[in-house]
């Protein structure tokens, strides 16, 4: 379980997060929209440790996590996907996988881990001796999302998942983060494909300068008139 109670950061003296509460639980995905500059990314990157909040506090499991470095963080079981890809470009696809695998802790079966991840991205299997760097920016982010995979986290962050995808790809990899979490993972994911990422969350809420304009389930947001009109650019037209 995820839970961020009273949440504020910033860059310096530049707030941006004022006050957000959010929860996670398992097998859950939470979708996190609104528009740039809203306050999303530095939401995720500092529930990770990447940013110090200013007050607040962010626990996983009941443990107090507020402030700890990222690679604690990482080793308490959350995992963030930054957009951009952020994989390791010297190395090579099976060995960004394997390090995943490292992040798990424990013996496993490095090969059963990667399995689901190798299925879901065939293109991988097929260059896992190309180091990462020669891939393309598509292909790098599914090296990404398939690295977090492996690491099996509690909790999983996505930043926009979908950046640099072909639009063909996007509904089958949002399906694969779907079965991701019907497998007991909590997932955080900020995205612009608003339309089929409702689809496939339990929850969303909307970021506005930094606070939660509105939250409530991924079914009330898409009925509601308001977040068809300005985010999904479905204007409801009444009848004759």
């Amino acid at each position: 379980m995820l839970q961020i109670t009273d949440l504020h950061a910033g860059y310096g003296r530049v707030p941006v997060l004022r006050g957000i509460d959010v929860t996670a639980a398992p097998g859950e995905i939470v979708l996190v929209l609104g528009p740039n500059g809203a306050g999303k990314s530095t939401l995720l990157r500092t529930i990770a440790g990447f940013i110090k909040p200013t007050r607040g506090s962010v626990r996983l499991d009941g443990r107090d996590i507020t402030g700890t470095a990222p690679e604690e963080i990482t080793r308490a079981g959350l995992r963030l996907v930054l957009d951009g890809h952020r994989v390791f470009p010297q190395l090579s696809v099976r060995d960004n996988l394997r390090l995943g695998a490292a992040f798990r802790g424990g013996r496993v079966d490095f090969a059963v881990l990667a399995e689901p991840a190798l299925a879901m991205f065939p293109v991988l299997r097929e260059k896992l001796h190309a180091q990462a760097r020669d891939l393309s920016g598509g292909q790098q982010q599914m090296l990404a999302l398939a690295q977090a995979f492996v690491a099996q986290p509690k909790v999983l962050l996505c930043d926009e998942p979908s950046l640099g995808l072909a639009q063909a790809l996007i509904p089958p990899i949002l399906a694969f983060l779907k079965r991701w979490a019907e497998q007991g993972t909590a997932v955080v994911i900020v995205e612009q494909q608003i339309e089929v990422a409702l689809d496939i969350a339990d929850r969303a809420m909307i970021m506005e300068r930094g606070t939660i304009q509105m939250a409530g389930t991924a079914a009330e947001l898409k009925r509601d008139p308001r977040v068809r009109e300005i985010y999904l650019g479905l204007a409801d037209r009444a009848g004759p």
